[in-house]
């Protein structure tokens, strides 16, 4: 039987978001951490609030992004929770609104089954201010899931989503399980299991009492 664990990465996997550390580099980080906050919260359209970050990124080295990318931190129990679910028989994914440049690099580095996620836009090795991808809108992780669901041959009952914001709510109707990772009312409200504790091992506990 084939079985599927979706993730997020900001503030799930990864214990902030890619996007303020980036901001952080250029003096923007308290600015765009507030239209990050109301994203989250269900209070911007995550289109209109991703292309407005991405924005205020122009001009950032694409090397120091890369670095900045891949110093990221992880959650506590993040390795844990991966192995722990593919030795349970899962396919671990990661979904993100964020930037391949993290979320790769990590993939590799937990083991994880795939990753998708959006491309910052460079001309000559500097951010355009420009973004696309595979996670751009707010339905993006809902469409994304049932097409690896059908293509894996995966039930929404075999299928584990875990997430914290807004942008994870779409991904939460086609899932059987659905965690809300020290999230946001909006994402707690459609989910049947909540961890407020900053440990991702909670999902194992949460799986073994499935």
């Amino acid at each position: 039987m084939n079985k599927l664990a979706v993730f997020d990465f900001d503030s799930t996997l990864m214990d902030g978001e890619t996007i303020d550390f980036l901001a952080d580099e250029l003096g923007f980080k308290a600015e765009v951490a507030a239209i990050t906050e109301q994203a989250m919260e269900g209070e911007l359209d995550f289109f209109a609030s991703l292309t407005r970050r991405v924005a205020l990124l122009k001009g950032l080295a694409k090397s120091r992004v890369d670095a900045v990318c891949q110093a990221l931190p992880l959650t506590e129990g993040a390795a844990d929770v991966v192995t722990g679910l593919q030795q349970r028989g899962y396919k671990v994914i990661c979904f993100s609104g964020g930037f391949r440049n993290a979320t790769s690099h990590f993939a590799a580095q937990l083991g994880l089954d795939g990753d998708f996620s959006n491309v910052l836009h460079s001309e000559d090795g500097i951010l355009s201010g420009l973004v696309g991808g595979d996670m751009m809108f707010g339905f993006s992780k809902g469409d994304m899931l049932q097409r690896l669901q059908k293509l894996l041959g995966v039930s929404a009952e075999d299928t584990l989503v875990v997430g914290d914001g807004a942008n994870d709510l779409s991904m939460f109707k086609y899932a059987g399980t659905r965690i809300a990772f020290c999230a946001k009312p909006i994402l707690q409200e459609a989910a049947t299991h909540i961890v407020e504790r900053r440990d991702l091992r909670e999902v194992l506990t949460i799986v073994d009492g499935l």
